[in-house]
């Protein structure tokens, strides 16, 4: 099968002192497939921003296995992870974490520039990124100049600056009103029809769940609830 996550028997502890560690996830399986679409639902505690950390490849498991687009990231010295996570991530947040002192183009192209891209190729593929977006007339607006709902589609051209295998949406609509969250929804929803970008939707929401191909319910540190939605 043409997976992109590949996860087995993943484990998550930490080390509380005293010969103590506490155990976040539990076993963990985890696979999507390349051009999926799919949501992963828990309340706060029950494991989701662990299980988010590691499939970002911020963190590592402490047990398990886990291939992303075929690597194996649990080999992976810190060097190695940092390279992964720029050529095959798109991390978009709910606090979008922009550069406040980059215009909206500066922050699309800095992927791109960690990558070694040369500055006539960052410049074009950002400023179509952004274009892409409905953000032409921002490109060199400061973030502080943004609304949220411009600040987030700045996020998502970010994100696709190096042509990720996977998108990563951390409560993407968190921070914006309903308005806005619908438009940030629509723009994923226009990545994954019209280019075939595999999301992987991080949410407490069950409504912004519904509207993904697959709905993976997280408690306790365990997947206990798989749903196809037909969306």
């Amino acid at each position: 099968m043409d997976y992109i996550i590949y996860m087995r028997n993943i484990t998550k502890s930490f080390d509380m002192g005293a010969n103590k560690k506490l155990r976040i996830l539990h076993g963990i399986d985890l696979t999507v497939h390349r051009g999926e679409f799919v949501s992963i639902v828990g309340q706060s505690g029950s494991g989701k921003s662990t299980l988010m950390n590691i499939i970002g490849g911020l963190d590592r498991p402490s047990t398990g296995r886990y291939f992303l687009d075929g690597v194996e990231i649990g080999k992976m010295n810190k060097d190695q992870l940092s390279d992964i996570r720029n050529q095959k991530i798109g991390f978009v947040f709910q606090t979008f974490n922009l550069i406040p002192r980059s215009s909206a183009l500066r922050n699309v192209e800095l992927p791109m520039l960690y990558r070694g891209i040369g500055s006539a190729e960052r410049r074009a593929r950002a400023i179509a990124l952004l274009e892409m977006l409905g953000m032409h007339d921002r490109m060199d607006h400061m973030p502080n100049e943004l609304s949220g709902g411009q600040k987030q589609r700045v996020a998502i051209a970010r994100s696709l600056a190096n042509d990720p295998a996977i998108v990563l949406a951390d409560e993407p609509t968190g921070s914006l009103d309903s308005k806005t969250g619908r438009m940030v929804m629509d723009i994923f929803h226009m990545l994954h029809q019209r280019q075939r970008k595999t999301i992987v939707l991080i949410t407490h929401n069950p409504k912004l769940a519904e509207e993904t191909q697959r709905i993976l319910s997280i408690e306790d540190g365990r997947i206990v609830d798989e749903r196809i939605t037909g969306y």
